[in-house]
């Protein structure tokens, strides 16, 4: 049973090595009423990312589809809970429109949780995903998945639409799972990675990780070590901030040096993972076309 009281009070200051570049306003502006336009939703605005400003710099973005209101209330996330929209049929094509005229390379398509949808959405990503490569095939393809409840049938769906990466966060460890989402189960998520492993090798499975919340460091090497096991491939470890000071939220507690952040990858890649990125500001989707491209390159002719 998890203790609450350690959760009553956190670290609110940030060190100095989160210290950022401000921002370019009319990139960030232009981009927004894009978005807007296209009534079309990104996990970058709607989970406070602290990299929105770094990667809409460079015109690059994280889609979130099925709308901006999630079925779970997970106390690391910020993405309002409740009931939600009815799924847009039209979505897909906009995120597609939307990533031609960004000129990306590189899109990730995320997305909240549909527990209400007999498949949780896993036909609006194979349909997202359809709809990019038909107007630019060129584009390779990450998705950021909600687990699906672990059901075959959502899971085949999304493997057969054979996205370039598929990722799933395991979010936190073991012990605070259950504490910190709630509404999922730490083994299902494995579960869900391994399933994923199997139905497609030549998608490459991905999750992430979050310290700072309460766990030791032993609990930090434990989660890795299964999600290896698991057949997770390419991992991203970074420093969790609460979204706000409200009671839903998790506080910070403890702030992790960019050294430790720095010997987690290198027991990462000891582990056998193909690639690693592990540091304060480091997010599932935050350079996330250099995670692939390192991946691939790891693996060579394998592929």
């Amino acid at each position: 049973m998890i203790n609450e009281k350690k959760f009553d009070s956190g670290l609110t200051k940030l060190p100095s090595w989160f210290r950022q570049e401000i921002p370019q306003m009319d990139k960030i502006r232009r981009m927004k009423e894009m978005f807007r336009g296209g009534r079309l939703h990104t996990v970058c605005e709607s989970a406070n990312c602290p990299n929105m400003g770094t990667c809409w710099k460079e015109g690059v973005a994280t889609f979130m589809i099925l709308g901006g209101t999630c079925t779970r209330a997970c106390r690391f996330c910020s993405v309002p809970a409740g009931r939600p929209d009815l799924v847009d049929f039209e979505e897909p094509q906009n995120v597609a429109l939307a990533v031609k005229e960004l000129g990306l390379r590189y899109v990730v398509v995320t997305s909240v949780a549909r527990d209400d949808i007999e498949d949780e959405g896993a036909a609006q990503f194979a349909k997202t995903i359809a709809a990019i490569r038909a107007l630019t095939p060129e584009v390779k393809i990450e998705v950021l998945i909600p687990d699906f409840s672990a059901k075959d049938a959502s899971l085949r769906i999304l493997s057969d639409a054979a996205p370039e990466v598929i990722s799933h966060n395991i979010e936190t460890v073991r012990r605070l799972s259950p504490y910190v989402r709630p509404q999922a189960q730490h083994d299902r998520s494995l579960i869900v990675l391994r399933r994923f492993r199997e139905l497609n090798p030549k998608s490459f499975v991905k999750s992430s990780l979050m310290v700072g919340i309460g766990e030791t460091d032993e609990e930090i090497i434990e989660v890795m070590q299964e999600l290896h096991e698991a057949g997770c491939q390419i991992l991203t470890i970074g420093q969790y901030l609460a979204p706000t000071q409200r009671k839903r939220h998790l506080p910070v507690a403890r702030f992790l040096h960019p050294d430790e952040f720095a010997q987690l990858k290198q027991k990462g890649m000891e582990m056998g993972f193909v690639y690693v990125e592990s540091g304060p500001l480091v997010r599932s989707s935050y350079i996330a076309e250099q995670g692939y491209q390192a991946a691939l390159a790891a693996m060579g002719s394998f592929l």
